[in-house]
């Protein structure tokens, strides 16, 4: 049936549960409530709504294994990168906890005015469209610094996910905030413009794909919303020939396979200068072929399943294309319904979809490269610019190419990741905005000048 949403698990094929979509009555009734709530959320001093937080780091840490097992169970995350997601939730939940009110303080400047200053008020509803493969994670780090600031939270979560949905909910409601300031939205898309034409609903941030961005985008700007959109990427892995491939190959493989390759900051494309090419091919092949693959509730596995057949299905069509233009594949490269094994791609150029597009899977694209420039130039050879990695050991000369990295972030000798203290979000067509620290924060807020004289 059409209003029917079921959730599968992805290494089983076992149905977990159906959901009902909302008809558009319902839905009315929850942006009618999501209004109200804001109302008198907004009213309520800053130090009040702060209070929520240490309530919900707490449920989150007492039921972790609860929230984990269930993301496993929908997206097929391992069970061990479910845990490390809730605990990430946790830490973002005290850092807002610490620093909501230093980041929300009136801003005061000097004028001719008796008093002058910026005050930073809520907005209203903000609405929410977020990805399957961080169910928690991406939810909790928009949510939590747009709710503190007074806004109230209309959630619209990948259907495959949709008991994640629900236990957030539900997190908010047993953590005490009060009816209406957040809600889970089970909608078509046809309904979302209609949230988002709705006077009550004041902004949307979007994480997914370059495709829905564009298309939320075009709803929002058609209504004069504003949007946070943080999409795709095809973040390139640099690696000069004084790399230290002892103690950063780890964090290499972690770059690619982390999530078994299904996130927007993963490392796709390793760019290696050709005078280390042929070590750091060894040494990632055989790092990479130790990884252990198996059920994802299994507390040894390090790769499980992909979320859904058709996103493995997908990654097949890259990969063979690829093949198909002159790539050759080193070890990999077989599927078996939503798993897809490790890959490792080499002799890979521009013009290749595993070039070009955005790969969410365990695939590795290897470029040889002669010089440290041209490495840099074939880095920035991308529609995307979520974010960059470098591995050197000669940092002065790392340090030259900040202003030639065009994307939202540049890590050396480290994984692209985010972090509740650093601004997050990318350039280009991996979106605008940022999320987390204090960007994070003042992205739906009024950004209102007070001048008394």
């Amino acid at each position: 049936m059409d209003n029917i949403i079921k959730t599968i698990h992805p290494f089983t094929e076992e149905v977990l549960k159906e959901y009902e979509m909302y008809d558009d009555d319902e839905l009315y009734f929850m942006l009618k409530t999501s209004k109200e709530a804001f109302l008198d959320w907004r009213k309520q001093p800053l130090l009040n709504r702060i209070k929520f937080l240490t309530e919900m780091a707490g449920i989150l840490d007492q039921q972790k294994e609860q929230y984990a097992n269930l993301i496993t169970m929908e997206m097929g995350k391992p069970y061990r990168e479910s845990i490390a997601e809730i605990e990430k939730c946790i830490w973002l939940i005290d850092f807002y906890e610490k620093n909501t009110e230093l980041f929300l303080a009136d801003e005061l400047i000097e004028t001719e005015g008796q008093e002058s200053f910026v005050s930073y008020d809520p907005l209203g509803s903000i609405l929410g469209i977020m990805p399957w493969n961080y169910p928690f994670w991406q939810v909790i780090r928009f949510a939590i610094p747009t709710i503190t600031a007074g806004n109230t939270i209309l959630l619209k979560h990948a259907n495959n996910v949709s008991g994640c949905a629900l236990a957030i909910q539900g997190l908010f409601e047993e953590a005490g905030y009060p009816k209406g300031c957040f809600q889970t939205l089970f909608v078509t898309h046809k309904q979302v413009e209609t949230i988002i034409e709705n006077d009550w609903v004041k902004a949307v941030s979007l994480t997914g794909s370059e495709k829905a961005g564009r298309a939320i985008a075009a709803i929002a700007g058609k209504n004069l919303k504003k949007t946070v959109l943080e999409l795709g990427g095809n973040n390139a892995c640099v690696v000069w020939e004084d790399a230290d491939l002892e103690t950063y190959m780890d964090s290499m493989i972690k770059s690619r396979l982390q999530n078994a390759g299904q996130s927007c900051i993963a490392a796709k494309r390793f760019i290696v200068v050709e005078s280390i090419y042929e070590e750091f091919l060894m040494k990632f092949k055989r790092a990479l072929s130790d990884i252990r693959i198996g059920d994802p509730l299994d507390l040894k596995t390090e790769l499980g399943t992909l979320a859904r057949v058709d996103l493995a299905e997908e990654i097949q069509r890259q990969v063979d294309e690829s093949v198909q233009k002159g790539a050759k594949v080193l070890i990999g490269n077989k599927r078996d319904k939503a798993f897809f094994e490790p890959t490792i791609l080499v002799d890979v150029v521009p013009g290749m979809p595993v070039f070009d597009e955005e790969v969410f899977g365990p695939v590795a694209s290897i470029i040889k490269v002669k010089t440290r420039e041209e490495a840099i130039n074939m880095a920035a050879n991308s529609t995307f610019g979520l974010g960059t990695m470098l591995f050197t050991n000669d940092i002065e000369e790392a340090r030259k190419q900040i202003g030639n990295v065009e994307d939202g972030a540049l890590f050396i000798n480290e994984m692209v990741k985010s972090d509740p203290r650093l601004p997050f979000g990318g350039t280009k067509n991996s979106g605008y905005g940022r999320e987390l620290s204090r960007e994070g924060i003042l992205e739906f807020v009024n950004k209102k000048t007070v001048y008394i004289k």
